[in-house]
């Protein structure tokens, strides 16, 4: 970890975590009970509770960052953190019918450590199941009945809609041989941040907050959302295998225009220049050239994006956005204790291991 980076309270943050899982997951699981077979074996393997054989796992579900969002949500508009529960499991809905979808269209054969969807069960199982998660997403809010859910629905829509311009925009990226900083903020910030904001005021919502808290709430996650894709796009070229279960230099591998390829390249020098004609010749092989690569011809992307500045720049990058993310708490009242936790867990998102 870098010495400026803050320190975390990990025994915190993991218990947070955890209430978020511990509460979202019977709710989740009943959701999921709901879909049609093959559907719900299918959304079962992918969510981590049995393996490609049906058996029962104890695997990796995820970190659970959103749902432990959303709890603490409605805590910061003074309600108990189950009414904060509907939120924690239509968000976290959308969020794995986005990876599902993600997974498909970006070729991505591991998650978790162990085969994606479309790897084991079909392309087709993976549209169809990412359909019914996010159909299921608004059926778990509206089935409330209250005004509040109708809020908190339309919110959810909302980031759902951006989500899905992020993704589109990612992928029109790829082949694009430049992209601004800019453009990449915002492309991130609709993919990453969207939803992470709806996480964060979804509770709030469910309590009764006013627009005001819950705006204020989403400026926050927003925030954060961007410094959380900030430290993915670090991992996506550098992070180890054996912590994010992906392929080393993975977005490299997939052309992706991520913050450190889009701030090298708008750095300027020599390092800079070398990476635009490499990038610009790679933009027009096809993926089977692509996937011929050897390690060696990743590596030394890699190092020309970090010679660059690429690297440095998106650490700081995510710090920044990291402290605005915090600052916007101070914007509105709520429990100190709560304030603390999310702070926490914004810490927890910047120092991750990269």
């Amino acid at each position: 970890m870098n010495p400026a980076s803050p320190a975390i309270d990990t025994d915190g943050v993991t218990a947070l975590l955890e209430r978020g899982r511990t509460l979202a997951t019977p709710v989740l699981r009943a959701a999921v009970g709901r879909l049609a077979p093959p559907m719900d074996t299918v959304a079962a393997y992918h969510f981590g509770w049995i393996d490609a054989e049906g058996h029962p796992t104890t695997g990796d579900s995820g970190k659970a960052v959103r749902p432990a969002l959303a709890l603490l949500s409605a805590e910061a508009a003074g309600a108990a953190p189950e009414v904060g529960i509907p939120g924690a499991v239509a968000v976290e809905l959308v969020h794995n019918f986005s990876l599902l979808h993600d997974d498909l269209m970006d070729g991505d054969e591991q998650r978790r450590h162990r085969d994606t969807v479309w790897k084991v069960h079909g392309p087709a199982q993976a549209i169809l199941v990412g359909d019914a998660l996010f159909a299921l997403a608004n059926e778990i809010l509206l089935e409330l009945g209250t005004v509040d859910a109708g809020r908190a629905t339309r919110r959810l829509t909302q980031a759902s809609r951006k989500l899905i311009d992020g993704q589109a925009q990612d992928i029109s990226y790829e082949h694009r041989e430049r992209v601004t900083v800019e453009e990449c903020l915002e492309m991130e910030g609709n993919k990453t941040g969207a939803l992470l904001a709806c996480a964060v005021s979804i509770g709030a919502v469910l309590g009764g907050a006013d627009d005001r808290t819950a705006d204020t709430l989403e400026k926050y996650g927003y925030h954060l959302g961007l410094a959380f894709q900030a430290v993915d796009d670090l991992l996506g070229i550098w992070g180890d295998p054996d912590a994010t279960g992906k392929q080393t230099w993975s977005d490299l591998r997939q052309r992706k225009k991520s913050l450190p390829v889009v701030a090298a390249l708008a750095a300027g020098g020599e390092a800079s220049e070398r990476l635009a004609r490499i990038l610009a010749a790679d933009a027009k092989k096809s993926e089977s050239e692509i996937a011929d690569f050897t390690e060696e011809e990743f590596a030394s992307r890699a190092a020309l994006i970090e010679e660059a500045g690429g690297r440095e720049w998106t650490s700081q990058e995510a710090r920044r956005q990291h402290t605005t993310a915090i600052a916007a708490l101070d914007e509105i009242e709520m429990p100190q204790q709560v304030r603390a936790e999310l702070v926490a867990l914004a810490d927890f998102v910047v120092v991750r291991k990269r």
